[in-house]
């Protein structure tokens, strides 16, 4: 009997705690008929710094208003496992701990509109997994991470308004109809409401899809304010977003090589994935179970809106068969195109002969019957089904029987033919396999390119296949050579055309610097400036003929004219003699003073006897004596 009445009174104080109200908050319990009711709490005095810790667990509604609340804590609220509507508004909150919502699987509605909050948990979600209202009007938020996307699948009432957001990453938008997938006809019951006015748009590609839901007249997302605005760039500033046109913005597409492939067990795979769209898109290799490919993935970009990328699979094994998928994606949409590998072979244990147990001799470097047969039976693939060991690593040859040998004979060992011998060398060489490098392209020609490149590490003729293909085309085509030889000739290309050749070992890692890209020369037939250049060639030709004979026929002339009359030569050649006898002799005293009294007249009488002078033999004067006289005549 005591121990009844000490339980009465355990239970009696048991609900009496639940009824101590914080100081500085007022409770309210909203009774009902049936007995039971609901406890709400609403705090907002304003010298209250830090969120109260003695809230009564059974309330249901909490409100912090108008308090000076600066932060909210780890594991707040983690008491109250019945609350089911926390308002922390208007108050100086700056920091949420990730935290601080734990233990709240019944929250339907978060309110923390009127703080200046920068940044927010979002990861916080998972532990409101009830919640469908979350307000965060008014605040500094300026960014939503991707990662955000799939945590607000559930949530039908948010409010980004008034904050300093400028974008929103696409993935959040196909969250939402029609992006989403659903129908138009869904239920109504199941639409969201977005407030998203009040903030530094940016009108770009990467709220195309909020744009084309502004003007969408029938969807189920509706938005608080359908007068929403760009506020860049430059000539967008200030345009409603219905009236917004963007241009360079395009969803990617996706095409493969093939979507089924069937290839032997241990051969090496290609798959090729090509996309387009604007901006130009990323390009990611996952599984079917969303993990990433732990392969080579080779991926370039030839032009702006174009990518492709290559997945090199080397000595596959059942574990790679599967779905392979390409997603594109950039800032207007993502695409997705599915590749499906399907691995055949099966290992086979080879047949001996009955009563037959040979023990060769072993000399050094020798191999032994017994290893020989393991390497046999690790090597023999037969194509009859699917049922193959998960350590099978390489594809192998089909097992030749052995013929009997009599009693008493040894067996010796086999014979190896050059394919042996290659993956002997390779199996046994382990690490030191050949690695290729330093590949150019030493020869360019219209349908012709010669490649060449230096291998290391090379024992025998290890097969080597070269892939190539034009960049805007499906269908490869493979050269099998040696790596030995350092060069090869790829023949029959287009002309005028870029392509990309990839080289691969048997058995090798592929790498980047496997593959090389060039472009085919046009042909000799079609290029435009040779025949140009004949043509002007020709031209000239015509009209220069006409004036190099025509100088010639001057030239000719002008040879015939110098030819003289040897008479006249000579005639000339007596005149010019003449004239170059005339001369002064020399003269006595007389002479002499006459000669004085010649320097000492003017010029003009000087002058004037030079014009007098004699000319030829009949003013040529004699002289008969030293004393005579010359005379002048004029």
């Amino acid at each position: 009997m005591p121990r009844l009445l000490w339980l009465y009174v355990f239970l009696s104080c048991w609900k009496l705690v639940p009824s101590f109200c914080p100081s500085q908050c007022t409770c309210v319990y909203h009774g009902r008929t049936d007995g039971t009711g609901t406890r709400s709490v609403l705090c907002n005095d304003p010298d209250m710094a830090d969120i109260p810790t003695n809230i009564p667990v059974d309330t249901v509604k909490l409100r912090v208003e108008k308090t000076g609340v600066r932060r909210i804590p780890a594991e707040a609220f983690y008491y109250l496992a019945d609350l089911r509507y926390l308002w922390v508004t208007y108050n100086a909150v700056t920091t949420v701990d990730p935290s601080s919502f734990y233990n709240l699987k019944v929250l339907h509605e978060l309110r923390l509109d009127g703080n200046q909050l920068a940044s927010f948990p979002w990861g916080a979600l998972r532990e409101m997994p009830s919640l469908r209202t979350l307000d965060l009007h008014n605040n500094r938020l300026s960014s939503v991470p991707a990662e955000a996307a799939p945590l607000l699948v559930n949530i039908t009432y948010l409010d980004l308004s008034s904050n300093k957001l400028t974008s929103l990453p696409s993935d959040l938008m196909d969250i939402w109809p029609p992006f989403s997938g659903l129908p138009r006809s869904y239920n109504s019951s199941h639409k969201v409401v977005l407030g998203l006015q009040d903030n530094p748009w940016y009108c770009d590609c990467r709220i195309s899809k909020l744009i084309e839901l502004s003007k969408m007249a029938e969807t189920l997302v509706v938005l608080l304010d359908q007068f929403l605005a760009c506020s860049g760039p430059e000539n967008l500033a200030g345009v409603l977003f219905w009236k917004a046109e963007l241009d360079q913005c395009i969803k990617p597409t996706v095409l493969t090589s093939a979507t089924k492939i069937t290839s032997p067990l241990g051969s090496n795979v290609l798959l090729r994935c090509d996309a387009t769209g604007l901006p130009t898109p990323v390009l990611i290799w996952t599984r079917a179970d969303g993990l990433p490919v732990n392969h080579t993935v080779v991926q370039e970009s030839p032009g702006e809106g174009i990518k492709w990328s290559i997945i090199s699979l080397h000595g596959i094994l059942y574990k790679d068969a599967g779905e392979y998928r390409c997603k594109a994606k950039n800032v207007a949409g993502t695409a997705v195109a599915t590749i499906t590998l399907s691995v055949a072979g099966e290992i086979t244990t080879p047949e001996y002969p009955e009563g037959v147990t040979p023990k060769p001799p072993m000399q050094e470097g020798a191999v032994s019957p017994a290893q020989a047969d393991s390497a046999l039976a690790s090597s023999a693939v037969t194509t009859r089904g699917p049922t193959v060991p998960p350590n099978a690593t390489q594809p192998m040859t089909p097992t030749k029987k052995r013929p009997a040998i009599p009693d008493g004979q040894q067996r010796s060992s086999p014979p190896q033919d050059e394919d042996s011998r290659v993956s002997g060398n390779d199996s046994t060489s382990g690490s030191q396999r050949p690695v290729i490098g330093s590949i150019q392209v030493a020869e360019e020609n219209a349908d012709t390119v010669v490649l060449v490149w230096r291998a290391e590490g090379t024992k025998g003729s290890v097969p080597l296949t070269v892939v190539y293909s034009p960049y805007e085309d499906k269908v490869k085509q493979t050269l099998t050579t040696e790596v030995g030889k350092g060069k090869v000739a790829l023949e029959g290309l287009k002309p005028n055309t870029k392509y990309m050749a990839c080289l691969i070992v048997k058995g090798g890692p592929s790498r980047r610097d496997q593959c090389v890209t060039f472009s085919t020369a046009e042909p000799a037939a079609e290029q435009p400036q040779s025949r140009l250049l004949m043509v002007v060639g020709g031209v000239a030709c015509a009209l220069a003929l006409p004036l190099i004979v025509l100088l010639l026929c001057k030239i000719a002339g002008l040879c015939c004219r110098t030819r003289r009359d040897p008479r006249e030569a000579e005639l000339s050649k007596e005149t010019y003699v003449k004239f170059e006898t005339l001369s002064l002799k020399p003269r006595t005293s007389t002479t002499t003073q006459h000669h004085e009294l010649w320097a000492r007249r003017p010029p003009h009488d000087s002058e004037r006897l030079l014009l007098c002078s004699r000319s030829s033999i009949d003013s040529q004067m004699t002289y008969k004596s030293e004393s005579s006289r010359s005379e002048f005549l004029c």
